[in-house]
């Protein structure tokens, strides 16, 4: 019996025997759906038969036979309302399966259910499900619409806008599509200072129509699935958008979900989060009202966005407390799924002084897996040097959790992802390893280097200059060498500015008799606080290169 979890209280199946229903039932199943037509195949039990095993075991079971390649709007309709008026576990079936997660898929997109998440649940149980989301890509309004456009850039964030602003700044009229459906952009590195009381939750947000550069037309859709071969992108009204080129910068996905009852509690009962621009208030609501108690923060797996955010976090929040003489009543724990407190080893002398300042207990190699947040506790993954691994609870008062991150679904399930689900880009020139028109930048892709807005800055120049050099109307190429900037906010008022490269190389921007970055400092903080916002709206997003013009090399 091959049974394979599709969504929770649903899975599908090959073909039943009437053990198999024994068995199932056993387990807790309380309903069956078969959608294979009797007399396909000489082995096969008759419907007949199972349903009297399902009737004898109180099992509910609908028939609702598909023949294979031939499934109706009809058969949908059925098998929809079977799985909304029958108790669950439900399990469906037919020879392999395959139908039935079919119809599951298509019922699924009629209500509105994104094309990528179907895909990627189908893809996570096995089956191959681009027959029916081509189905429902064909059944939308504007199915059969195609345009195009010389340059199309997939994801307006601080990535997508930068790259528009650049190739325009070197060609202006050139013909650009930018592609997403969100209304707000948002300035996410300041998100962490909302989150310590020092910006405004408002001021971290803006209009996206205000921002998109004059000339790019701004598609206010999401992408549904790409073609590469195709040189196209599908919509989610069902139009196509061609290229001659096209750009990748749709971001990173925050797996809330990945972390069992982490959703039900964020916003209330103690448990936030700064990666949320509704929930960083309530981080500093938190972190004010604190008086005593655990003050628990985590942190996940690489790769994540800002890699600094979660210790961030703790910074503030431990400086509020130091400065308020509240430390004292105030147990601080750090956990880190990782094994390090910071993966450049120059800057963890002065970040473990903060440690001990606030007296934090670091927990290394534990990673977030569950959260109750009426009880009040956490549980956590514990590795050991053996990889033996174990599960640990703590109490906390307050949580803050930065959440396991991965790429979007639409990019994990498509011809552009590496073996990882990021998108596969050499990383020197971030042009696609397979895909020579098309190229990719800030937290979707897959180069080695730290995902922060910094990153993003000095790739998007690198990606204009590289792919008009593509055109034939610059010279040779220019090379991205890794950079990316983490300034670890460590106290209110002195930052520690680790900035680095590919391989841990550090990358000043500045001379160290002005800043020295591996120590905290006064000029650091007040770059980020005062000159690195005006600098993102003013200057990254309107291609004013400041210190990340592109230096080509001929080749």
């Amino acid at each position: 019996m091959n049974i394979k979890a599709i969504t929770e209280g649903f899975s599908v199946a090959e073909q039943l025997s009437v053990a198999d229903v024994e068995a199932l039932a056993a387990q807790g199943v309380r309903s069956l759906i078969c959608n294979r037509p009797d007399g396909e195949g000489e082995d096969q039990p008759s419907y007949a038969h199972i349903e009297a095993a399902a009737q004898e075991q109180g099992m509910l079971v609908r028939h609702i036979p598909v023949v294979s390649g031939q499934i109706s709007d009809q058969d949908v309709k059925q098998f929809t309302e079977a799985m909304a008026g029958l108790p669950r576990p439900i399990v469906a079936y037919c020879r392999t399966g395959t139908r039935s997660i079919n119809l599951w898929a298509l019922g699924q997109g009629s209500k509105g259910r994104s094309t990528a998440e179907i895909m990627a649940i189908g893809k996570q149980a096995g089956y191959d499900l681009s027959d029916a989301v081509a189905r429902l890509a064909a059944a939308k309004p504007g199915a059969g619409q195609s345009r195009h456009f010389e340059v199309v850039i997939v994801g307006a964030g601080a990535g997508g806008i930068s790259t528009a602003a650049s190739l325009l700044k070197r060609k202006p009229g050139l013909q650009i599509a930018l592609i997403d459906s969100a209304q707000k952009h948002y300035y996410q590195p300041g998100w962490t200072m909302v989150g310590g009381g020092i910006f405004k939750a408002r001021d971290t947000e803006r209009e996206m129509a205000s921002l998109i550069p004059k000339g790019v037309q701004w598609l206010q859709n999401a992408v549904e699935s790409f073609a590469p071969q195709n040189n196209n992108v599908t919509l989610d009204d069902g139009s196509t958008v061609s290229y001659d080129r096209l750009v990748v910068a749709c971001g990173i996905k925050l797996n809330w979900k990945g972390v069992e009852g982490l959703e039900e509690t964020l916003g209330e009962n103690g448990v936030t989060s700064n990666y949320r621009f509704d929930l960083a208030p309530y981080t500093w609501k938190l972190v004010r009202g604190l008086r005593s108690g655990k003050a628990v923060f985590t942190q996940p797996p690489m790769p994540i966005k800002c890699a600094g955010a979660p210790q961030k976090a703790l910074y503030l929040s431990g400086d509020h407390w130091y400065r308020n003489d509240r430390l004292k009543h105030i147990d601080i724990e750090f956990y880190n799924a990782g094994a390090v407190l910071f993966g450049v080893k120059e800057y963890v002398p002065a970040l473990m002084k903060y440690i001990e300042k606030y007296a934090a207990t670091l927990k290394f190699n534990h990673r977030l897996t569950k959260v109750d947040g009426e009880k009040k506790t956490a549980w956590f993954e514990r590795s050991d040097a053996e990889g033996n691994k174990d599960i640990v609870s703590t109490e906390f008062d307050m949580l803050h959790v930065c959440p396991p991150q991965q790429a979007p679904d639409i990019i994990r399930n498509s011809e552009l992802a590496d073996s990882a689900g990021w998108v596969d880009v050499d990383q020197s020139t971030l042009r696609h390893k397979r895909f020579a028109n098309i190229w990719s930048l800030g937290d979707v892709m897959n180069a080695p280097n730290a995902k922060t807005a910094a990153a993003a800055r000095k790739q998007a120049p690198i990606v204009a200059y590289n792919m008009l050099s593509d055109m034939g109307l610059t010279k040779g190429l220019a090379h991205y060498d890794g950079y990316g900037s983490c300034p670890l906010t460590v106290e209110r008022g002195k930052i520690v500015l680790a900035e680095f490269g590919y391989g841990g190389k550090l990358l000043p921007s500045f001379p160290s008799w002005l800043l020295e970055g591996t120590q905290p400092t006064r000029l650091a903080w007040v770059l980020k606080k005062d000159l690195l916002p005006p600098v993102y709206w003013n200057g990254m997003l309107k291609g004013r290169e400041w210190l990340v013009k592109p230096q080509a090399s001929e080749e």
